[in-house]
Formats: structure tokens, sequence, C-alpha cells
């Protein structure tokens, strides 16, 4: 898919996000309490990205989870903002999705902050 037709699919919101490495306003995601059993997918490519199992609530006002889809996810340097983070992207189309910290659940001690405009949540069939 090339960059009109991916601008043309999104909304301003959702583009300058997963295109131009934005970040959409703390507790204001539409699935920052999505709390049923499922799947997100990313928004532009429809990968599945993240399940329900590792999501949980960080108290930082972005949907968190504990671990990731690893074939489907990329994670890359980001010196941005005179920062050093880890910039979590979707390996099929490079879309940003958010940034990965290392104050996570003891499990896995990451917390993946993923901004709500860049998914598409499908709930599980039953």
């Amino acid at each position: 898919m090339d960059e009109e037709k991916i601008k043309a699919k999104l909304t301003k919101a959702e583009y300058d996000v997963l295109r131009q490495k934005g970040t959409e306003s703390p507790f204001s995601g539409s699935l920052l309490d999505e709390k049923r059993r499922g799947v997100f997918k990313c928004k532009v490519c429809g990968d599945e990205l993240f399940f329900s199992g590792a999501k949980f609530d960080s108290g930082t006002g972005w949907p968190s989870f504990s671990d990731v889809n690893k074939e489907k996810v990329e994670l890359k340097k980001d010196i941005s903002y005179g920062m050093e983070r880890v910039e979590v992207t979707c390996r099929k189309c490079g879309s940003h999705l958010g940034h990965v910290f290392d104050d996570g659940p003891p499990e896995t001690k990451k917390r993946y902050c993923i901004n709500s405009v860049c998914l598409d949540f499908k709930k599980e069939d039953k």
C-alpha cells in the first residue's frame, strides 16, 4: 500500500501517530479501558500485534501490554526529543505504535505503551 492510500484510509489523528510518530493525549484513547478477550491489530495493515491476555492497566493513560507478538512487532532505537527510548513499530508496514519501557509487570518487566489510534480491536469469538 503506498503512502497516499494509507493517508486516505486514516483520520488525521491516526496518520499523525502511525506515520509521523506523534502521540495521542493520555487518557483519550478508545482502547484504554478495553477489557474483552481478543486481539489488537495494526490500523494500517491488519497484522495481529497484541493479545488481550498481555494488556494491563499501567495508570499512564495509554493502553499497555506486557508482551507482543514478536513476529509482527519491531523495536527500534529512538533518540528524538533529546531522549533515548525504544520505539515499537509494526514489522509489516513500519507504522509507529508507541514505545516500550522496562517498568512493566514482574513476569516480563516490559510496558509496551501503545497509542489507541494505532490499533483496531477484534473481539474473540466464543
